[in-house]
């Protein structure tokens, strides 16, 4: 088994006293790294959940009728909004688009809105986000000082990024910007069983950036977050840029399966419209420049390293 492949337990940060860390979207993909990490950590973690609680640590929800226990924020320390409808889910109809962004809008404003009403509201709130606010930037060198870009993504983020930043005054707001996750889910859902059938292709040019980031190193990056005195945008993207071609080559390659197929921009944008610009096609050579410079240390500094990993479980 290689360095890059071994399973190891989250990296040691600086030790805290244990807090009491409230998490939407808990059940997901990112959330469930991301829980096992904190609980790792030794922090107390409570979810809240559409459904009946089936624990203690659940409490029920109702984003889209911004619907949620005031009194549960002045019991937390922390606040962790990962809630969201998946953009991976096409077609992008119209009626799914106003579900992307609202679901977005909801749950964040939800939340602040729940601590604007709480006598002690909790010290810390990190909201997710996407580096989908940078739009098409081929060849850009894009970091958090970097402008908004064009597009519906672009759009959906500044709206989201807008309504994290409600929260209360004597709260620390973090809007975590997260790129492509290397790990068995989001993305990589359909990407899996289509290298495993020899199907793995190109897109477009292949050229583009695809801005990554391993599961591991989101949630372990989140832990960071945390704890550290950041504010503001914070890009959750690995240490090293890639082009599309190369992680779909190299996973093809580390799944021993043919890489031969492209499929042109042309098809792309005729199947997908604008979920295929904004999730295939688009080039954002994001960088981790503000975590990099506050002492986060990647376990996954290349894009081969995370794949192995991923492919290594099951």
């Amino acid at each position: 088994m290689t360095e890059s492949t071994r399973p190891a337990e989250p990296l040691p940060l600086t030790v805290h006293p244990p807090l009491r860390v409230l998490v939407s979207g808990a059940s997901g993909f990112i959330g469930t790294e991301l829980v096992r990490q904190l609980e790792n950590d030794g922090h107390t973690v409570l979810k809240l959940v559409r459904a009946s609680p089936r624990s203690d640590a659940e409490f029920n929800w109702a984003p889209s009728s911004h619907m949620v226990d005031p009194s549960l924020m002045e019991s937390v320390d922390a606040v962790i909004n990962l809630s969201g409808a998946p953009t991976g889910r096409l077609p992008w109809t119209k009626k799914y688009r106003e579900e992307i962004l609202a679901s977005r809008v909801d749950a964040t404003k939800t939340l602040t809105e729940a601590m604007a009403q709480a006598s002690t509201p909790p010290r810390i709130f990190l909201n997710g986000s996407a580096v989908g606010y940078y739009g098409d930037r081929p060849g850009v060198r894009l970091t958090e000082e970097s402008s908004k870009g064009d597009g519906f993504l672009a759009d959906v983020v500044e709206a989201w990024e807008e309504a994290a930043h409600v929260a209360p005054e004597s709260t620390r707001v973090v809007t975590f910007r997260t790129g492509l996750v290397v790990g068995r889910g989001g993305a990589f859902t359909p990407l899996l069983p289509l290298t495993r059938f020899g199907l793995g292709a190109r897109m477009g040019g292949g050229g583009q950036h695809w801005p990554w980031i391993s599961l591991y190193d989101e949630a372990a990056a989140i832990r960071h977050l945390l704890t550290s005195s950041l504010s503001g945008a914070v890009n959750l993207v690995g240490p090293t840029p890639v082009t599309a071609d190369r992680i779909t080559r190299y996973l093809a390659h580390a799944m021993h399966r043919p890489h031969v197929l492209a499929v042109p921009e042309k098809v792309i944008t005729t199947a997908l419209g604008s979920a295929g610009l904004d999730l295939l096609l688009a080039s954002q050579k994001a960088l981790p420049e503000r975590l990099l410079a506050d002492g986060f240390r990647f376990r996954h500094t290349t894009v081969e390293s995370a794949i192995d990993e991923m492919l290594a479980k099951r």
